[in-house]
């Protein structure tokens, strides 16, 4: 149960946020909320583990996390996705200590158990002198992700087997997603493995970010435009629209500043632009066609950056295709997981371009990047502190200058500009009313029971 006190923030930042558009700030940096967040929001949210073409042979594996849980994403000997926590079911010790690879079995380096791809126990060391070869191993298998789902490549996993359906859960923002990851018939293909790194930063200032926060790059991108790596206006990402759906998510839809012509379909190469315009509805077309720039968060943690830049100062600009995970490992620490991806039927010439041009601006060492994790990192220092925990944060950009955009072609609730906080206000409201709202307790992972030892075995027994 929530402590009164955390309690009372949060109702009083849900009915803040709709009225004074405003967000407690002690939500970001405080150990008790994080202890709360765990449960509340990744214990019943959907969550990114894998693309599909990082484990496409029989075998493949990565290890991935909801949280602090982490689960093998497998493809398993009959070509089945499954996730298995990655924890042995005699003693809890890992099975799995590499991060990727291939396999069929996973041993337990403790005492031996040994599981198949399937999770399946399939071997007990002195089964017949230590147990009698009475051991059930069918009752004891790897527990499984409780739901796990694909949807266009992206494998997501779910710790509440009670949730609703992922096709549900994204909702109108599976238009937008089409959009990225439906425009060739062969799909995309992750290149390499994904990037990571360790920022002193909470993980809600990256979704922060990316779901919305065009008006940053004004400010803290205004070196980008000045090395000719950003279109030559400093509110380049302002001339946009500004979309949120139902379960927080959201994202921005930038087009070309004016007078400064940049091509089509974020330049990509003739095949993919063929194959895009037949295989998405004229709809999208539409809201792709004069597209320069694509940020947004699957709530919680998964964001997505399509940007047409420039690798240098000299070179044309060359879209590319991100993928970010804002993996929480404290209220003060998340790991950074981000994908490079790109059409499989792309030419190669295109592929090297677009992985320069990522990998120069967001990668890790990439300056975009740089500049953002060092605005993170001060915030979440400063929150963390007692005082700065009871300010209040202004999230009432544009408040009272606009209203929805009647003609946007797309689903969800449209501003037809960029600089606009609405999509921010979307997430943080939905975030705490999972916050909020007590689960129903059971004993699934990620989940806690409020009932006693006794009680849970006269429910067993009944």
């Amino acid at each position: 149960m929530l402590r009164d006190e955390l309690r009372q923030i949060l109702e009083k930042g849900l009915r803040d946020v709709e009225a004074d558009w405003t967000v407690p700030a002690g939500i970001i940096n405080d150990p008790e909320m994080h202890d709360a967040e765990r449960e509340r929001v990744f214990g019943r949210s959907w969550v990114f583990l894998a693309h599909d073409s990082e484990i496409p042979e029989r075998g493949d594996y990565v290890v991935r996390y909801i949280s602090e849980d982490q689960f093998i994403v497998c493809r398993d000997e009959d070509g089945e996705i499954r996730g298995h926590l990655n924890s042995c079911r005699h003693r809890g010790m890992q099975v799995c200590r590499a991060e990727m690879g291939n396999a069929s079995h996973f041993r337990c380096p403790y005492h031996g158990w040994t599981y198949n791809n399937k999770g399946s126990l399939v071997g007990v060391p002195a089964g017949r002198e230590a147990y009698g070869n009475k051991l059930d191993k069918s009752l004891w298998q790897l527990k499984p992700v409780p739901k796990l789902d694909t949807y266009k490549g992206l494998i997501f996993g779910c710790l509440d087997p009670e949730a609703q359906s992922l096709e549900d859960y994204l909702g109108d923002m599976k238009f937008y997603l089409d959009i990225v990851l439906d425009r060739s018939d062969a799909g995309l293909e992750v290149i390499g493995a994904p990037q990571r790194w360790v920022v002193d930063a909470n993980w809600k200032l990256g979704a922060d970010n990316f779901i919305g926060d065009a008006y940053h790059t004004m400010m803290t991108h205004r070196s980008m435009v000045e090395l000719g790596l950003a279109p030559p206006d400093p509110k380049f990402a302002l001339y946009g629209e500004h979309v949120h759906t139902e379960n927080g998510h959201g994202l921005g839809i930038i087009g070309p500043p004016p007078g400064i012509p940049l091509p089509e379909f974020l330049g990509m190469p003739e095949n993919i632009v063929e194959q895009l315009q037949r295989r998405l509805s004229p709809e999208q077309v539409e809201v792709f066609r004069p597209v320069a720039f694509i940020h947004g968060t699957v709530f919680p943690n998964l964001s997505i950056g399509n940007f047409l830049m420039s690798k240098d100062h000299v070179s044309p600009p060359t879209s590319f295709l991100t993928l970010r995970l804002w993996h929480p490992l404290g209220p003060d620490k998340m790991e950074i997981m981000s994908f490079f991806l790109v059409e499989k039927e792309a030419p190669d010439w295109y592929k090297e371009e677009s992985y320069q041009a990522y990998v120069r601006t967001f990668g890790i060492s990439g300056a975009f990047e740089q500049d953002d994790a060092e605005n993170w990192r001060s915030i979440t220092r400063v929150l963390g502190a007692q005082y700065a925990k009871t300010m209040e944060l202004n999230y009432q950009m544009g408040r009272g200058l606009y209203e929805p955009d009647p003609d946007w072609p797309g689903p969800g609730k449209a501003f037809p500009m960029d600089y606009a906080e609405a999509n921010q206000r979307n997430f943080m409201e939905y975030w705490m009313q999972l916050m909020v709202t007590d689960p129903v307790p059971h004993t699934g992972n990620g989940k806690v029971s409020d009932g006693t030892a006794a009680e849970a075995l006269a429910r067993a027994e009944a």
